[in-house]
C-alpha cells in the first residue's frame, strides 16, 4: 500500500479534471418543509468546472513523501570536491586507480556520465519511455558501480548531456534542426542537436533524470543545457519547431533564453520528489554578458532554477584578452580570480535565490591553442586554480580532463 501510495504522488504529470457538484440552494421560507413537500421555489442548480490539477509537485515537496533509494552517501561535509569520469572509466579497470585517487586526497565526489555526449544512456535503466529503452547501452552496471560509490564513500553525481544529441536527432529529425534537403544538420564536428523548444526532448531528458536519481545519484547535473553554438547565424536558414514560442512576440534571442531557463525550471520542479540536487553546467563567458545571443544561455535565470552552478571556466577557453589576460591559458591563477570576482557579484544580487557555486576547473594541457598560447597542466597548475576560488570563497570544484587522467600532488584546499 505505501509503495503504491508513493508512486501515485510521483506521477507529478498527471492530470485530474475536478468536477465540483454543489447542492441545490432553496428559499428562506422553504427551510421548515416537511419531507416530501415541494417548495414553491427553488434556485437553479450549478456546477463549477475546473482544469486545474488535483495533485502537483508543491515548490516544498514534503520529505516524508521523496523517493527513498538504498544508496546512503552523505553530501560531503566539506564541500564537493570532484572529477569527471566517463562510462568506460566506470565500467572499467581505470575505476580502481580513480576511486584510490579519492580515497587518498581530499578529492570526494565523480561525475559520472549517464547519457553521454553522443546521446547513448550509458546504463540499464528501467523505465516505460521507449525512447529512453532505444538508447540505453550497457557499458556501466549500475547496481555495482553505486555498491562500489557507497563502500568508498564517493558522493554521485549523474552527468546528462542534454540538448546535444546525435542519437535522438537522427532517430527523430522531427526533433532536430534539419537542412532544406531534410538532411539532420550538423556542426563541424559532426554533432547534431535537438531543439530546446520540443517539448517531448525536455520529457525524455527529465525521465533520464529520474532513472538516475532512482538508482541512488544524488545530483543530476545537466550539461549542453543550450542551443548549438552560433546559432544565431542559422536560426533563419535551418527548418525547426518553435513549440509555444511559435506566436511569441519576443524576438529570437530572447525565445532561446526564455526555453533555455523553462526546461531548467521544469527539471527541478519535476525532479523535487527524488530528493536530489539539479545542477547546470554554462559557459564561463556567459556571466560577462546579460546572455549569450546565439546559445541562449543567461547566467542569473539559470542560477535562480538550479541548486548548483557550474561555470566552465578552464583558463584554455577564454579567448586571448579575455578578463583583462593577454593569454589566459598562461595565467590559471587570474583567470579563476578575475572570473569569480564577476560571478561573486552576480550570485549576491540574486540573494537567497542564490545557487551554489562549484565550478569546472582545468586538469588537461590544451596543446591545440599552439605555441606560445599554452602551457603543460599539472599539480602545480591545478593548485593555483583551486587557490584562487578559495580565496574568493568558493570550496566547490569539479576537475576536467577527457581521459580522466588527472594530476597527482595537487592542493585541493587553502586555509
Amino acid at each position: 500500500m505505501e509503495k503504491t501510495l508513493k508512486k501515485r504522488l510521483l506521477s507529478s504529470t498527471a492530470v485530474l479534471t475536478a468536477l465540483v457538484l454543489f447542492p441545490l440552494s432553496v428559499s428562506a421560507d422553504d427551510s421548515d418543509d416537511v419531507e416530501g413537500d415541494q417548495p414553491d421555489t427553488v434556485e437553479t442548480s450549478f456546477l463549477t468546472y475546473s482544469q486545474e490539477p488535483l495533485l502537483s509537485v508543491p515548490d516544498d515537496f514534503p520529505s516524508q513523501f521523496k523517493y527513498q533509494t538504498f544508496v546512503d552517501i552523505n553530501y560531503p561535509e566539506d564541500g564537493v570536491k570532484g572529477i569527471f569520469v566517463t562510462a568506460h572509466s566506470a565500467g572499467g579497470s581505470r575505476m580502481e586507480t580513480l576511486t584510490e585517487l579519492l580515497n587518498t586526497t581530499e578529492l570526494n565526489s565523480m561525475v559520472i556520465d549517464v547519457k553521454d555526449d553522443y546521446g547513448d544512456i550509458v546504463m540499464s535503466i528501467e523505465s516505460d519511455h521507449e525512447l529512453v529503452n532505444q538508447f540505453s547501452r550497457t557499458i556501466v552496471e549500475p547496481e555495482p558501480l553505486m555498491e562500489h560509490l557507497e563502500e568508498n564513500d564517493i558522493y554521485p553525481i549523474a552527468r546528462i548531456v542534454v540538448f546535444k544529441d546525435s542519437e535522438l536527432a537522427h532517430a527523430r529529425p522531427d526533433l532536430s534542426f534539419t537542412n532544406e534537403d531534410g538532411s539532420v544538420w550538423a556542426n563541424r564536428r559532426g554533432e547534431s542537436f535537438v531543439n530546446p523548444y520540443e517539448r517531448e526532448v525536455w520529457e525524455y531528458n527529465v525521465e533520464v533524470a529520474r532513472q538516475a536519481a532512482k538508482l541512488g545519484f544524488k545530483d543530476i547535473q545537466f550539461d549542453y543545457v543550450r542551443f548549438p553554438e552560433g546559432f544565431e547565424y542559422r536560426d533563419e536558414e535551418l527548418n525547426y519547431s518553435r513549440g509555444d514560442y511559435q506566436e511569441s512576440d519576443l524576438d529570437n534571442v530572447q525565445q532561446r533564453v526564455d526555453a533555455v531557463t523553462e526546461f531548467v525550471a521544469y527539471a527541478r520542479r519535476e525532479l523535487q520528489p527524488y530528493d536530489v540536487d539539479v545542477s547546470v553546467d554554462i559557459f564561463g563567458y556567459a556571466a560577462t554578458r546579460e546572455e549569450t545571443p546565439g546559445i541562449g544561455q543567461n547566467f542569473s535565470r539559470i542560477s535562480e532554477n538550479v541548486d548548483v552552478i557550474s561555470s566552465m571556466i578552464y583558463p584554455s577557453h577564454w579567448g586571448a584578452g579575455s578578463l583583462g589576460i593577454e593569454r589566459p591559458d598562461l595565467e590559471p591563477y587570474n583567470v579563476i580570480a578575475n572570473y569569480m570576482e564577476l560571478e561573486n557579484e552576480i550570485l549576491d544580487n540574486l540573494g537567497d535565490d542564490a545557487p551554489i557555486s562549484r565550478p569546472w576547473i582545468q586538469d588537461f594541457t590544451a596543446s591545440y591553442l599552439g605555441a606560445g598560447w599554452y602551457m603543460n597542466y599539472g599539480a602545480e597548475e591545478v593548485s593555483e586554480q583551486v587557490r584562487a576560488l578559495n580565496e574568493y570563497g568558493v570550496d566547490e570544484f569539479l576537475l576536467w580532463n577527457a581521459g580522466n587522467r588527472y594530476s597527482e600532488g595537487a592542493q585541493y584546499s587553502f586555509d
